[in-house]
């Protein structure tokens, strides 16, 4: 017989009984010497030998099967018996083999060997009467089984990287004395061993073939073998196929069909799985027992973790191989749940729940777990379907905030599925959570209030992608969120009869008709205030909400949800300026894709050119790139070859629209246009061929726009047509109607060329612009253009030579100018019959030309632009006397001209100052005074834009005047005030003016300016232009604000500066209705502060103010109570607390730490630990004396200040425990202090207690699990998780932020309000699981112990005592317990008297 000749290689009857037997006395556990002689035998025909035996004993066994019908086999083990081969000596040297190659330090040889051997038991094993014979030994079983961890080198592809690192480790660590006998010292040695073994492909292949042979042979034992009684060894083969399934990639993919024969498997992966499907048949045990257990496994393949037998589970990296098996995990979930129906059903809603229950917060692993449940969620029934989405409604509302942001992912893959109908859910309570509006209205959008910013950016990132989704039914659920009635088009053929709600039809995008049908919603308030509400998130504090509203708020513009109103617009081109890089840079990439769907709307073509054209001049480069390439792409790459015959494409079309609004409706943006054009210049970004082809368009319909790109890019270009621009300049001469841009970009472009061309070409040119400029007939902006090409035309090397262009023509235009003003101020009918638009022509060319001609200027010529203010021209006729310098503007008799002349006057007059200091000099005292006393806005407004610009030239006459100029910041005329806060902060920026005085604090009134848009501003310019220059600004002035604001003068150093009774009327903000204002201030410089200068401000306030007090520098009358009061109640400012002693921003909402922020976590508490001692020490040491000094004065004054005193103390007492410590010198104020804060914190609890007990608080639905539970206690049961009930602070209720919705499903809630934080009862557990259908009544759990599920109607996690009932209103309540609170300071004076 084959078989017995195949097994004389083993030497069996030369093996000494004794060994066998000691072999078997030792279980199987350790390794039995064999004699050297034997060994060496034994191990020199082992490979060939135990193949060779292998393949007879299979074919043995199939022959026999198949000759005796399935009987046969047997007579095997008669056959061996009767050739004296025996079995028990077969079994020991097998085990000699397998215990030799699962040693660490086994060659490539011993490990193939110990994989046959292993191989040969379990095929022994499989063949009927094995236990009978005594093969069965249950250690030697799990031995075998488990051999490909033990022999397939772990990680080995990752060795060689180790080396280096390791061996420079290990070298250090040698050197040290090491403790003998640890385990941890023997384990570092037994891996320093493995690592020292180096395995070649060749080697590899072995192995791996050696391991594909013992896991068929696993196979075909469990085909045969039943493993029903021996649950521990099922587990184990459970294991082991869930490591296998990373053993090798998987060429193809799986099928999970029946198979006959295991050689069909031609990969280890597809082995294992077999493995866990024949393990789930009924033969191994039971099978819902079996589903636990293979689920539980393949939970942890699902979630792309490792899990261990101790501790958490750790991530894995989601490598190829990783997600592959991932992917096979799951569609063989799929395969069982399909092959086993209702008996796998209930443990897949167990095994969804804890994929959603033990996901992590990394968005890699969120993404693929949403879409692990949806791809398991398609294989429930209807029913089971809306029962999980019931469980996932609870589970949206947990504590952690990791599992509401995942509840978010699952809703968005359910959502791409097709809407389920209710008519396929059996039970009636749970159709209403089917449709997809419940998805997006009840579980996605309700998120939009959570706690955690993570959350809700999340939620509101999703909320922009639904609409993307296909599926009808989605957009209709999210256009009932904002809009009461709506009109949509969508295909035809899609709206079915019967409710949106319950429809079951999907978007497809085959090539049908389109139609638009009008779709009514409900509560339109509800819609108003859904919209509100997301754009109050547009500008919410945290950065990536900021981010994700803008999605959100883009996505609904795009699809028609919203008006594309400008209002809606407005807000997207605001955020285009967020103080936050991230921000900008997603607001312009929403106003792109807003221009991508609405081209054509003029609308967002304005919006678009507001947001990305100012961002050129951003600080930061990111943006400025980003705004310069949306203008790249969007206009200049458009500027293609212009031809009458050919229409423009839509993009040109859109790219010559655009320009057409800078030339009209945008030329505000002008200079920020041109900052684009002077960055592109230097990186040569414009051809020949963009010239030629720009050129081409200047006789277009669009050729204003042309005319603009050509002024851009004419500055850096070097040669162009010059007879086309000639033409186009002779036909702009003989027109009569001219457009003022164009005009103006014409004159630019001529301006620029003028060098170029010839001295003939340049005469004809000045005389055609000279002639053209003494009509008077030009715009101001047309006048301006053409002195500025007048100055080009005549600019050349020789300054000289130039100058006297410039005087020659110039003055001719001053002289012009000044002959007009004579003949209309000293004739006597001259004012009655004038023109006014002539006459602010005239004004505004002599001013603009005398700017190049400061020599052509006369007195004469200041006369008389000084009596278009005034009446006094009896000094013109002779212009011998001077006026007064100190004679203000307005104490003239006003004279009869228009108040728009009295204004250009006052440009025009400011220009002539600009060439002239002995004009500054003389009229400055009059503009001041004209600031005071004037009445007409314009000439106010003129005058403030002079004096600033004239300080910028004369810096040191002008700085007297600054005052007067501040003072205009609480002006009555908010254009005014505007202005000073623009032209003050230009100065302020450059240096021209310095912080002294009185303007810092007239800045900060301006905070508090009654219009918001001018608050707003100066919160900008303070924020972000003015604090950067000089970060210590705030904190330099804040004690002094405190005086000047209650304007307190007794201080000997503060608020000290000069100021007038007028002004300080205007600016005092003292007395108890302007305490919010100053209050506001307060915040805003603290909210501002660093941690050193919060702590800084502490002690100067204790020294500047409490000390002057205690010592009594300070008299404490009532304007000093008043100032003491402000003080106490600013250091109980919340922005007066150091931000490191607040919470780390991630505790919040369940935000809690992963591992790698664990480090910084631990830092950030160490810090809060030092800061807060130092905080203490400070406090005794500079505090406690002035309060102790202060409260007897206070109680001495019996002063009301002394209540504020006492709340400061409070507040400063809670963050200390030992408050007698605090005061070791007046145990009378610790008393105090003490009883005050017990008897805040007894109000604070019994608060506490009262909205807890609210009888109308949010309740979870009738059918809702419990999504909570202790996870570091149900992270070994793998049943349905029993989380606490949700946190009802999750969810932001604020009046503002949210309207109470009441859902269908919530009027079938329980009567019954159940406390918060119950405990489960024993008897409890007796009950059915939520998650489980009806009628079933399992316990299911995934390791050792039994997890209680409980009934989804009827039954609670409470007992009875535990369940508030309500009392009608016939019962009496019992009256409240009478409080006998005495206070600890008259027990004391009590005992004394006794």
């Amino acid at each position: 017989m084959e078989l017995v000749d195949a097994l004389q290689v083993l030497k069996l009857k030369e093996i000494p009984e004794v060994w066998v037997d000691a072999v078997w006395d030792l279980e199987f556990i350790e390794r039995k010497p064999l004699d050297d002689a034997i060994e060496e035998e034994l191990t020199s025909r082992a490979d060939r030998g135990l193949r060779t035996l292998y393949q007879c004993l299979l074919a043995s066994a199939a022959d026999q099967r198949q000759s005796d019908g399935g009987n046969g086999a047997p007579q095997i083990w008669t056959s061996l018996w009767e050739n004296g081969v025996s079995i028990k000596a077969l079994v020991a040297v097998l085990s000699y083999f397998v215990l030799t190659g699962k040693a660490k330090g086994a060659s490539v040889q011993q490990r193939v060997n110990g994989l046959h051997s292993a191989s040969l038991y379990l095929l022994l094993m499989g063949i009927p009467g094995s236990i009978a014979n005594k093969v069965f030994h249950e250690v030697f079983l799990d031995t075998c089984s488990d051999m490909t961890s033990h022999c397939w080198p772990q990680d080995f592809g990752k060795k060689r990287k180790k080396d280096t690192l390791r061996s420079s480790q290990t070298e250090g660590k040698r050197s040290k004395p090491q403790r003998k006998g640890t385990p941890e010292m023997e384990m570092d040695e037994a891996e320093d061993e493995e690592e020292e073994q180096h395995f070649s492909g060749q080697d590899l292949t072995k192995i791996r073939d050696a391991v594909a042979l013992l896991v068929q042979s696993l196979l075909r034992l469990l085909q045969t073998f039943p493993l029903k009684d021996r649950s521990q060894s099922a587990s184990n083969c459970m294991q082991i196929f869930s490591k296998l399934l990373y053993f090798e990639p998987v060429i193809g993919e799986l099928t999970f069909a029946a198979v006959q024969d295991v050689k069909q498997l031609k990969s280890v992966p597809a082995m294992a799985f077999y493995g866990l499907q024949l393990l789930c048949s009924p033969k191994h045990g039971d099978q819902e027992e079996s589903l636990r257990r293979v689920f539980h496994q393949l939970l942890y393949v699902i979630l792309m973790m490792k899990k261990g037998n101790r501790g958490k589970p750790t991530l894995l990296v989601p490598s190829q191989t990783v997600l592959a098996t991932r992917d096979q995990a799951i569609h063989f979930v799929c395969h069982i749940v399909d092959e086993l129906k209702e008996l796998a059903l209930p443990f897949l809603q167990v095994l969804l729940q804890h994929i959603c229950f033990q996901m992590v917060e990394k968005s890699e692993f969120r993404s693929h777990g949403a879409q692990a449940v949806g791809m398991l969620t398609s294989q429930m029934t209807s029913t089971d379907y809306a029962c999980f989405i019931k469980w996932l409604f609870a589970f949206s509302k947990h504590s952690k905030m990791v599992h509401r942001l995942f509840s978010v992912d699952v809703v968005m893959v359910l959502l791409e599925q097709p809407e389920r109908s209710a008519e396929d859910c059996q039970d009636v309570e749970l159709a209403c959570f089917l449709p997809h509006k419940f998805l997006i209205q009840d579980l996605l959008f309700s998120r939009r209030m959570d706690e955690s910013p993570t959350v809700q950016g999340h939620a509101l990132a999703c909320l922009a992608q639904c609409l993307e989704l296909p599926s009808l039914n989605v957009t209709r659920a999210v256009h009932g969120l904002f809009s009461a009635t709506g009109t949509q088009t969508v295909l035809e053929g899609e709206v079915t009869e019967g409710t949106f709600g319950s429809q079951n039809t999907q978007k497809t995008y085959r090539t049908l008709p389109f139609r638009t049908v009008e779709i009514s919603y409900s509560s339109g308030c509800e819609a108003k205030e859904n919209l509100a509400h997301l754009l109050r998130r547009v500008k919410d504090p945290k950065t990536n909400v900021r981010k994700c509203a803008l999605q959100a708020l883009v996505g609904l513009l795009k699809h028609g949800v919203i008006p594309m109103s400008w209002e809606n617009l407005e807000i997207l081109s605001e955020r285009c300026r967020d103080p936050a890089v991230s921000v900008k840079k997603k607001a312009l990439q929403c106003v792109g894709e807003l221009l991508n769907v609405k081209p054509e709307s003029a609308v967002v073509q304005k919006v678009w050119l507001q947001s990305v054209v100012p961002a050129t001049l951003d600080s930061e480069n990111s943006v400025q790139d980003k705004a310069l390439e949306a203008l790249d792409q969007v206009m200049i790459s458009q500027v293609k070859p212009y031809s009458a015959n050919r229409h423009l494409d839509a993009h040109q079309r859109l790219a010559w629209e655009l320009l057409g609004l800078l030339c009209h409706e945008c030329q505000n943006l002008s200079r920020y246009f041109s900052r684009a054009f002077t960055i592109w210049s230097k990186q040569n970004t414009f051809s020949a061929t963009f010239i030629a082809n720009l050129i081409t368009h200047i006789d277009a319909n669009h050729a204003a726009g042309a005319w603009l790109l050509l002024s851009k890019v004419v500055a850096s270009c070097p040669s162009l047509p010059y007879g086309k621009i000639l033409d186009a300049w002779d036909t702009l001469i003989s027109s009569k109607e001219v457009d003022v841009t164009t005009c103006c970009n014409i004159l630019s472009v001529m301006g620029h060329i003028a060098p170029h061309l010839n001295s003939d070409t340049k005469e004809r040119i000045v005389t055609d612009l000279m002639s053209w400029l003494k009509t008077f007939t030009l715009s101001l902006e047309v006048i301006s253009a053409g002195v500025e090409m007048l100055s080009q035309l005549g600019c050349c090397d020789d300054l000289k030579q130039t100058q006297a262009f410039l005087n020659q023509h110039c003055g001719e235009l001053v002289s012009v100018c000044e002959a007009y003003l004579a003949n209309i101020i000293l004739s006597k009918d001259g004012t009655q019959n004038l023109n006014e638009e002539l006459m602010v022509r005239h004004l505004h060319t002599l001013g603009v030309a005398s700017l190049h001609c400061p020599s052509k200027v006369g007195k004469r010529t200041v006369l008389l632009v000084e009596s278009v203010l005034t009446t006094h021209s009896d000094s013109l006729a002779e212009y011998q006397e001077e006026l007064p310098a100190s004679l203000p503007v307005s104490q003239f008799k006003a004279n009869s001209m228009p108040p728009r002349v009295r204004a250009h006057g006052v440009i025009t007059l400011g220009k002539l100052c600009l060439q002239h200091e002995e004009l500054v000099q003389k009229y400055l005292p009059v503009f001041a005074r004209e600031l005071e006393v004037g009445k007409e806005v314009a000439v106010r407004n003129n005058m403030v834009v002079i004096m600033c610009d004239l300080c910028v030239r004369y810096t040191n006459i002008v700085d007297h005047y600054i005052p007067n100029i501040s003072a205009c910041l609480r002006d009555h005329e908010a254009v005014i005030r505007e202005q000073t806060l623009i032209m003050l902060t230009n100065l302020l920026q450059e240096e021209f003016v310095k912080w002294k005085g009185s303007l810092f604090f007239r800045f900060m009134i301006v905070l508090v300016d009654p219009d918001p848009a001018i608050a707003k501003l100066c919160e900008y310019c303070l924020l972000h232009l003015l604090l950067k220059k000089n970060p210590e600004m705030f904190s330099q002035h804040f004690i002094e604000c405190i005086f000047h604001f209650n304007s307190y003068t007794k201080h000997k150093s503060n608020n000290k500066f000069p100021q007038n009774e007028r002004d300080m009327i205007r600016f005092t903000l003292k007395g108890s209705q302007h305490r919010n204002q100053r209050f506001e201030i307060y915040r805003f410089l603290l909210e501002n502060f660093t941690d050193a200068q919060r702590f800084n401000i502490t002690s100067k306030i204790n020294q500047t103010i409490l000390a002057c007090f205690a010592d009594e520098e300070l008299p404490l009358d009532a304007d000093g109570e008043d100032i003491l009061s402000e003080t106490f109640n600013i250091l109980c400012l919340k922005e007066m607390k150091l931000r490191a002693m607040s919470s780390p921003a991630g505790s919040a909402a369940g935000e809690e730490p992963e591992e790698e922020n664990l480090a910084k976590v631990v830092l950030q508490a160490a810090q809060k630990k030092v800061v807060s001692e130092v905080q203490k020490k400070a406090f005794v040491e500079n505090t406690v004396p002035l309060i102790i000094s202060l409260k007897c004065l206070l109680e001495q004054k019996r002063s009301p200040v002394l209540r504020d005193l006492m709340a400061y103390l409070q507040m400063a007492m809670q963050n200390y425990q030992e408050i007698k410590e605090l005061f070791p010198g007046n145990e009378q104020l610790a008393a105090e202090v003490e009883f005050a804060l017990k008897t805040a914190e007894t109000d604070r609890k019994m608060q506490e207690q009262m909205s807890s007990c609210s009888l109308t608080g949010d309740k979870m639905p009738t059918a809702q699990v419990s999504a909570q539970g202790s996870p570091a206690n149900m992270r070994r049961l793998f049943a349905t998780p029993q989380p606490p009930r949700p946190n009802p602070l999750v969810s932001r209720h604020t009046l503002t932020d949210r309207t109470v919705r009441r859902p269908r499903h919530e009027e079938l809630r329980s009567k019954s309000i159940v406390l918060e934080g119950t405990v489960i009862s024993k008897g409890a557990a007796n009950d059915r699981a939520i998650s489980t259908p009806k009628g079933v009544n399992v316990n299911l759990t995934f390791d050792e112990g039994v997890s209680a599920i409980y009934s989804d109607r009827g039954t609670s996690l409470v007992t009875e005592s535990s369940v508030l009932h309500v009392r009608s209103n016939e019962q009496q309540t019992p009256g409240l317990r009478q409080w006998n609170v005495q206070s600890p300071l008259c027990k004391k004076k009590r005992s004394a008297r006794v």
